[in-house]
């Protein structure tokens, strides 16, 4: 999804009633730069099966989502400082520093009139605060902040008003006044009002950059930097007409160099089936809605996401926001919860699941209303953190809208904590104890080598075939010796420790023999590069 739009495509996306740019006709030449993807070049890069890009055929394979595992000391990060109110929002980002050894986090609180006015009379609330860690679980608020309270009290809050701080260190930068580098929204002063970039020289104090706002806003962008493309790349929030209502949809925008951002395009948007599903993500949320369902209302949004760079694509955590109605306070009730999203070129978008990827919590839980997760993962070891904020409320709860007896940080609060994955274990293609068998496109690889990234059951096992591109095998690589147990780094091999190497550069075909076995992911790795 989420392809360059002309009229065509556009209208039929979005819907009848869509306001649509003129676009010119469709060109038969080719594209300047087109390169055919057949055969698929997988390099070295490990392969995940959350698209179906390289599956040409299978026989007794089930494609199975992994959520995410909660960190048992959930929450990590709670609302236990006076100046930040009653509730925290990972509304920005959470890094490891490489060259500090040090984990840190920058997250928004609500602390509702705690630092008096801004400077030229804007709010003070909604800050944004400063955290780092050792190890990633146990956290503190370094006393660093440039905000403090009326009374003098240091707080760790470095900015008024400004809304998902998503926040990289730019280690390639020679400028050492810009080696940290932020976007965000920035909501007061009226005049620089926008999303916008911020550089830092050390991640605590911050200067606006960007002279005017990078594109068109609503209040909610996320950003990462891409280390394969070399790109800043931002997701932004931009209301669009979608199936009979203006929706919160996002837009992409890249990069090269901090400076100068490409036009903004469609990239993520509800469509019928997020729709069709919406009453019973409603039903899950029921005990926490403030008001009854009104289906000229009911629908799909997306309110924020998240980021994931797996080697072969990247991947996305939509909060996606399902409203049942107009909320007593003004803006919209419902839920949120977090899905998972997989693109290969950051425009064009596949959702193949329409379920959480990190449950809600039960009714009760500290996050049984909304989720919202950092703008990008955190790769430790041979896991991917996430790290998300959870809220024990909806969007449209009263407690959001009215600051006395609503049940602020008594009954209601938002927090933050960890959600875990084993490397590349999102998606795993599966087959019984009566086997089954998955084939790929024809491909072409640059390793020595075939890793694969797979777990076995009791008496299961894998095997490999290597096939040519009219599928027929190609010899000595029929057959490999059985793959069992439970690795991310699995070594298939060949009788006669035949090597795959011989093959690098021509068309071939993988058929992957499963029994009772899950595979999440392959690669041709080299022993020069081996990861």
């Amino acid at each position: 999804m989420g392809s360059p739009l002309n009229r065509r495509s556009f209208a039929k996306v979005i819907g009848a009633g869509a306001a649509a740019p003129p676009a010119p006709e469709p060109q038969a030449a080719a594209q300047p730069g087109y390169r055919t993807a057949s055969p698929f070049d997988v390099g070295i890069r490990s392969q995940l099966f959350i698209d179906r890009v390289l599956v040409r055929e299978t026989r007794d394979i089930a494609f199975t989502l992994h959520p995410a595992e909660r960190h048992p000391a959930n929450p990590l990060v709670v609302a236990d400082r006076p100046w930040e109110g009653w509730r925290l929002e990972l509304f920005g980002s959470a890094i490891y520093d490489e060259d500090e050894r040090l984990f840190k986090m920058w997250y928004v609180p609500e602390p509702v009139g705690w630092f008096g006015p801004a400077p030229g009379g804007a709010s003070a609330d909604n800050p944004t605060c400063y955290a780092t860690s050792a190890d990633g679980i146990h956290w503190e608020k370094p006393l660093a902040g440039a905000l403090t309270s009326p009374d003098g009290t240091r707080t760790n809050a470095l900015l008024f008003a400004t809304h998902l701080p998503s926040v990289v260190k730019d280690r390639a930068e020679r400028d050492p006044g810009k080696r940290y580098k932020m976007t965000c929204y920035i909501h007061q002063p009226r005049e620089i009002r926008g999303y916008r970039t911020m550089v830092s020289p050390d991640g605590i104090r911050w200067r606006l950059h960007s002279k005017t706002p990078i594109c068109r806003a609503a209040d909610v962008i996320t950003s990462y930097y891409d280390t394969d493309r070399r790109l800043f790349v931002a997701m932004a929030k931009i209301g669009t007409p979608v199936r009979g209502h203006n929706r919160r949809v996002f837009y992409v925008t890249t990069s090269t160099n901090f400076d100068d951002w490409t036009e903004a395009e469609l990239a993520i948007y509800p469509d019928l089936e997020d729709d069709a599903g919406s009453l019973g993500r409603i039903e899950e949320a029921r005990s926490l809605l403030d008001v009854p369902d009104n289906p000229e209302q009911m629908r799909t949004e997306f309110y924020g996401v998240g980021f994931h760079q797996a080697e072969s694509c990247t991947l996305a955590f939509p909060w996606v926001f399902t409203i049942n109605n107009e909320a007593r306070y003004g803006n919209q009730e419902g839920p949120f919860e977090i899905q998972l999203a997989v693109s290969r070129d950051l425009k064009n978008w596949q959702r193949p699941f329409r379920i959480p990827c990190l449950p809600r919590g039960r009714p009760g839980d500290w996050e049984c209303g909304i989720q919202q997760t950092a703008s990008s993962t955190v790769r430790v070891g041979d896991e991917v953190w996430l790290y998300y904020s959870g809220a024990n409320y909806t969007h449209g709860t009263p407690v959001l809208y009215r600051p006395e007896g609503a049940g602020r940080k008594t009954k209601y609060t938002s927090s933050i904590g960890l959600a875990r994955w084993t490397v590349d274990r999102f998606v795993s293609a599966d087959a019984g104890a009566s086997g089954g068998a998955l084939t790929t496109v024809p491909v072409v690889f640059g390793g020595d080598r075939l890793e694969i990234n797979a777990r076995t059951r009791r008496g299961g096992s894998i095997r490999v075939e290597l096939l040519d591109a009219a599928r027929r095998p190609l010899s000595p690589f029929e057959q490999s010796q059985p793959v069992r147990g439970d690795s991310v780094r699995h070594q298939v091999r060949w009788p006669g420790n035949a090597a795959p190497g011989a093959l690098q550069g021509k068309p071939v075909s993988l058929r992957f023999h499963l029994q009772d076995a899950e595979l999440f992911a392959f690669a041709f790795r080299s022993d020069a590069r081996g990861r």
